[in-house]
């Protein structure tokens, strides 16, 4: 499984971060601090102080979008072989 789909409880990853953004991706890597586990947790953490409250899920109907067909989607039965 990707690291970017594994579950933080995995601890199979690490993951690197650099505040600065230099001119080439070979001097950032050679810069970032490398953090062992899952990057969901911290990114969790920076988006929650951003988010502001949470809300209820709307109702499938309810407003302007109409209901195209029952979850998860026509599309996830598609075969493409």
């Amino acid at each position: 499984i990707a690291g970017v789909v594994n579950p933080p409880a995995a601890k199979k990853y690490c993951y690197w971060t650099y505040n600065r953004n230099p001119a080439n991706p070979e001097d950032w890597m050679a810069k970032a601090a490398q953090h062992e586990g899952s990057w969901w947790t911290d990114w969790q953490n920076w988006v929650g102080r951003r988010a502001g409250g949470k809300v209820d899920a709307r109702k499938p109907g309810d407003g302007k979008l109409k209901v195209i067909g029952p979850a998860p989607g026509e599309y996830v039965k598609v075969s493409l072989s």
